[in-house]
């Protein structure tokens, strides 16, 4: 007793697909109304009007250089541009003790860290022959962003009362002092 299912063709493909798939009709181009700059027609063009391709001019090694230096001054100044998000997040966070404000001081000098680290490593990719001796001031500025970031967490432990900076924060060290008089009531 098996039922026999009888094989039906499969329905046509939507009018969207369809569309999707066929490419629009050709239009014949009206000579009085000109193509939009950068415009390539796709229609063939007779054997005379055959375009060329256009050949890109192969830059030089010194404007590879000079390109390759200014993406390297983009990098060295990236964490310029954090220290004003991070100046007001640090602002806004307060100075207590919470979960919030302790992992924001801790990204704070955990990137820069890391940063000063991976100096050299950000950079190979941008060291040549011709880049070489011009990159070092780049890097010098990178060093000196990223501990303008550390000072800005120092900053902040410091508002947060976690830097012993006062003469009571080491009272453990300090001696009882030896009073040279005593004075007595007398009665």
């Amino acid at each position: 007793m098996a039922i026999e299912q009888q094989s039906s063709p499969p329905p046509p493909p939507p009018q969207w697909v369809v569309d999707l798939n066929s490419p629009p009709p050709s239009r014949q181009k009206n000579s009085s109304v000109p193509d939009p700059p950068g415009f390539v027609s796709s229609k063939p063009t007779s054997g005379k009007q055959k375009s060329q391709p256009v050949q890109r001019k192969v830059p030089t090694q010194e404007e590879t250089d000079t390109l390759k230096l200014k993406k390297a001054w983009e990098i060295a100044l990236a964490p310029a541009k954090q220290i004003p998000m991070n100046a007001i997040m640090m602002y806004m966070s307060g100075n207590s003790l919470q979960i919030f404000s302790i992992m924001m001081v801790f990204m704070l000098f955990k990137n820069p860290i890391q940063g000063l680290m991976n100096t050299n490593l950000a950079f190979t990719k941008f060291e040549t022959d011709g880049t070489r001796g011009k990159l070092i001031g780049v890097k010098i500025m990178y060093i000196l962003m990223q501990w303008l970031l550390l000072g800005l967490g120092v900053w902040k432990v410091n508002a947060m009362g976690l830097l012993p900076t006062t003469r009571s924060d080491w009272l453990a060290w300090e001696k009882e002092r030896v009073p040279l008089e005593q004075a007595y009531f007398a009665f």
